[in-house]
């Protein structure tokens, strides 16, 4: 049995990769190790956690109907989230990363960064990109 990451966020993108990711868990008969990323620190208070923990929650039930043999981890430990998912995946001997994208302007891009690309870049295993529908 082979493990598959996926980075997770309450959003389209992080709802779209989670779908895929389970897919492929199912598909493989793989362990799926789902990952939520937070910096910490002021910007990540006691409401944000909590509200974190309540979406997680939500995750964890979706899947157990699954029937998927899973696991989810909530970090918040001071890295980005690329850097998180890539150290997931190397600990865990992933077969894959299941990243979501969004479409952002150039200058969104700029301006914020792209974990996607860091992830595409870092990563020493190979990395599912699943776009987001609008």
């Amino acid at each position: 049995m082979g493990t598959i990451v996926v980075g997770y966020v309450p959003k389209p993108e992080g709802r779209a990769a989670l779908a895929r990711a389970v897919e492929e868990a199912k598909l493989r008969g793989a362990h799926l190790v789902v990952v939520n990323s937070h910096r910490g620190g002021r910007d990540f208070d006691d409401d944000d956690a909590v509200k974190t923990e309540e979406q997680l929650a939500e995750v964890r039930a979706q899947l157990a109907d699954t029937g998927v043999d899973s696991e989810v981890r909530q970090l918040v430990r001071g890295m980005d989230p690329a850097d998180d998912l890539v150290k997931v995946a190397n600990e865990t001997g992933a077969d894959f990363i299941v990243i979501g994208l969004r479409r952002r302007s150039p200058v969104g891009k700029l301006i914020l960064g792209s974990n996607a690309q860091r992830v595409l870049l870092d990563s020493t295993c190979p990395v599912l990109a699943v776009k987001a529908s609008s």
